[in-house]
């Protein structure tokens, strides 16, 4: 046997229907809103680590180098370091993996422990640093960083200001 809803119980349940589709209106921009943020997370840290591939082939590639002149702006190896970060060839062949970033944007310091410190330092453009040509030392450390990348977050109605990425990382000169 069924139990019989009292008439009261009735009119009470058909009352929240009302509310049950307000409620849901007003969390749908909400919804919404959260999904387009984890959208644009992704991509950010999507390009970011596709920034810090770029970063590390650069540096893997130089850290294997012998006779790179880092005080000259025309070094070969600097050069084909920086192509082959960008675009997997040391001729530019291909078309770049991060679309926006250029050559200048990549930037590479040698640097040099000084023992007598025990830190290290940029390493100067000096006979008594790193410059080759004028019978300088190589580096011990190579830093490879991007500046002036920036990607520029698109949430709906929200406005927010570019966001920079700047990835580094720091290798040992081997010039193998």
């Amino acid at each position: 046997m069924k139990p019989q809803l009292m008439r009261s119980e009735v009119m009470r349940s058909g009352g929240r229907r009302g509310s049950v589709v307000l409620e849901t209106a007003m969390m749908i921009p909400i919804i919404v809103l959260l999904l387009v943020g984890m959208t644009q997370v992704g991509k950010f840290t999507y390009t970011y680590v596709e920034l810090r591939k770029v970063v590390n082939s650069v540096a893997a590639y130089l850290a294997t180098q012998q006779g790179v002149d880092f005080c000259s702006a025309t070094d070969p190896n600097v050069a084909a370091a920086i192509s082959f970060g960008l675009t997997g060839t040391t001729d530019n062949s291909q078309p770049v993996f991060v679309t926006g970033l250029t050559q200048e944007m990549i930037q590479i310091v040698p640097e040099r422990y000084d023992p007598l410190t025990q830190t290290t330092g940029v390493c100067t453009c000096a006979i008594n640093g790193c410059d080759v040509a004028a019978g300088g030392g190589e580096p011990n450390i190579i830093v490879v960083s991007i500046n002036g990348y920036t990607l520029q977050p698109r949430i709906p109605f929200l406005q927010i200001d570019a966001i920079p990425l700047r990835p580094q990382v720091k290798v040992r000169f081997g010039g193998i």
